[in-house]
Formats: C-alpha cells, structure tokens, sequence
C-alpha cells in the first residue's frame, strides 16, 4: 500500500532531504508514529518522526556533512533532533528493549525495524513509511489502523508492564481513532484490570498529561466510561463519575463549543482534581471558577456580563448536563448580551453626594436593578 501523494509530510523538502541523506550513505529512513497513522486514517499530523538503522553517531555524521544541525535530545535513548532551515525532525534508531520497570526502558539500539516495531504499544501505532509513501507493516498492524481497532501489540498485559502509561494511552487512542462500532478490546480491557496497581507509579504531571489530551478528543464519553467500569477512573480521579460526560458533549453541541478538557474534567468531579493532575495554576482556576458557578443561581445573563461569554455558554453546557435538562437557548441569548453590556452608570456619577461604603452600596443596587431590567434601564433612568 502507499499512502496518497498529497500527505503533506511526504512532500516536505526539509524532512525528504534528511530521508535521501541518510539513504544515500546507505541507512534506511522511515517516517514512523503518528505522521503514518493519521495519513492512513486520513487525519491531520503534526509531528514528523524518522526511524533508522544507523546509530546516533552515524545520524550524526550524516546530518553534519549535509550541513544540518544535529541536537542530542535524547541520545541515550537513540534520538537525536536534526534542525534543517529552521525546521526540527527527531530521528530516531531502531531500538530493542533490554529491560523496563513500568515507567522507563533500557533498551539497545538494532537494525531491525520489526524489532523496533515490537518495543511500541498499539499495533497501529508500528506502521512505517518510505519517503516515497511506501507502507512498511512488519507487525501486520495495517488492518487494525484501516478498522480502526486499537489493539495492543502482541500480549496486552507485557505492554502495560513494560509502562502503565500506556492504560491511559488505550483509553486516549480509542476516544481519538477508535471505530465506536468495534467496542473496545477485550484482551486489553481485562489486562488494565488485572494491572491497576501500577498507576500508582506514575507521575501526576504524566497522568494529567494523558487525562488531558484524552478529554480534549471530540467525544470521550465511551472511553471515560469503560475508564469507569474497569475501575480506571476512580485510581486516577477519587469520586469522578463519567455519566454526566456524554450529556455535556452534546450541550456542547447545541452551543457550538469545541472540545475543552478543563469543562470536562469539572463535569466528572473528583476530589483534589488539580493535584492528582498536577494542572497549571491558570487551569486549577479555571477548574474551581467553573464548578462554583455552575452550582451558583447566577442568571445567564449575569454571568456573561461578570465572567464573559465563554465561561458563560460553559457553565450553561454545564448546568445542563448536571440537572439533565435540555440546553436553553435562551440563556445563550442572554449571556451573549450580558457579555456586551456595560454598565452605565459610574462612581463619579454618584459623588460627591456619596463616597466610601454610601457609594459602593448605591453603585451594586444600580448595578442589580440594571442587570433585572435585561441591561435595558439608561443613566438617566439610573440616577433618575
């Protein structure tokens, strides 16, 4: 199989001029991962990795007589970062794994691509391809990537034990590429469940990495759910329920809002959400501002004109999922012109008649009367 002509990284000058340097000192060059995935699921790339059987040093070599500049980024590991007119590729040698622990792998560098393929985790992520968009399957992985299976490579429990991460990976993979028709892996879900115990020994910052990107999917919902089933969601988020999250994709809908993992991580709950996934101090706010106004009688229009239009059509999104109520339009409306309005009157407007706690009071009661009259009452009105 090749992949069609028009993949944007098969015509990629930079990357194609780094594939024939390495080709003709005699190395194989693959594009690997996910570049290769997504062109044969017909989704975008961003990311353009390279596999080959030379060693660092030889990439090395081979890149500084091509005039590119070579960055060690991860030499230990077999990766090095080769920078062409401004533009990075990693360039990676096939590698082996040696030993691993859950989390991390020694591994040795190899000059067989099948060896290579073996040492990942989901069948469709072990396709390769040639510069000229040739597939190279060697793990036969290509009809699960065209059936949309996310299967694990070989026996699902030695691919979890090699790194727990990987759990979390399932679950993303299949919110993102899954076939929702297919279900999920039986093999793979009874391997997570025999082997919760290692995601323990994983990072906050790498759980909340893949918690978010998974959230970040256009619909999640299956896949949280089956996290909840085989007892994933509860290690990782303690009181989260995932039966409010397929409710809010759809308000999400309605409202024409696009994915955002911090709107629904607020809709599954939890306790101590911000420190088991060690979110920004800017999301950890976000998070805490959105489920204290969901819970607030704030008016839709209120809310748009304190905190805005997005986190307004947010917490409408929200509210609705959580009360199970279908999502008012109206409210839409009304936070759309509450977060258009500006309040008329200002604190000069009231002086020097009144000053300190006088006038505060008498700016929130004008405040309050205006945003009950729909932002209609004028100045005059006002101070009338």
């Amino acid at each position: 199989m090749k992949l069609p002509a028009d993949v944007p990284w098969l015509n990629d000058a930079e990357a194609l001029a780094l594939c024939a340097a390495l080709e003709d000192a005699g190395f194989q060059a693959l594009f690997v991962g996910g570049c290769v995935r997504n062109a044969v699921l017909g989704a975008d790339a961003s990311d353009i990795d390279i596999a080959t059987d030379a060693t660092p040093q030889q990439v090395q070599n081979v890149s500084k007589a091509a005039g590119f500049k070579a960055i060690p980024t991860g030499i230990d590991h077999g990766t090095l970062t080769i920078v062409i007119n401004g533009a990075p590729y990693e360039v990676t040698t096939f590698r082996t794994d040696v030993t691993t622990d859950g989390r991390r792998a020694v591994v040795a560098f190899s000059t067989d691509v099948a060896e290579d393929a073996r040492r990942r985790d989901f069948t469709m992520n072990a396709l390769y391809a040639r510069s000229d968009g040739t597939l190279v399957d060697p793990l036969g992985g290509l009809p699960d990537a065209l059936a949309r299976r996310v299967v694990f490579i070989d026996d699902a429990a030695a691919r979890i034990r090699e790194d727990y991460l990987r759990i979390l990976r399932f679950f993303r993979f299949s919110a993102w590429y899954a076939d929702p028709a297919h279900g999920f892996d039986a093999d793979a879900l009874a391997a997570i469940a025999d082997h919760l115990d290692g995601l323990a020994q994983l990072s906050a910052e790498r759980v909340g990495s893949e918690v978010l990107k998974l959230l970040t999917a256009p619909d999640p919902a299956p896949a949280v759910a089956v996290m909840e089933r085989v007892g994933v969601l509860s290690r990782l988020l303690e009181g989260a329920q995932s039966q409010w999250l397929a409710p809010l994709i759809h308000a999400e809908s309605m409202l024409d809002l696009s994915p955002d993992p911090i709107r629904r991580l607020a809709v599954l709950g939890g306790e101590d959400v911000a420190i088991r996934l060690r979110l920004s101090k800017a999301d950890a706010r976000k998070l805490d501002a959105l489920r204290a106004l969901t819970e607030h009688a704030m008016s839709a229009a209120e809310l748009g004109y304190r905190h805005g239009h997005a986190t307004a059509l947010n917490v409408i999104a929200l509210r609705a999922a959580l009360f199970e109520a279908p999502v008012n339009m109206g409210d839409a409306r009304a936070a759309t012109l509450g977060a258009q309005a500006t309040f008329p009157v200002a604190a000069r407007d009231l002086m020097p008649t009144l000053h300190g706690p006088d006038l505060g009071a008498k700016l929130k009661e004008l405040e309050a009367r205006w945003i009950a009259s729909g932002f209609n009452l004028t100045r005059a009105q006002l101070l009338g």
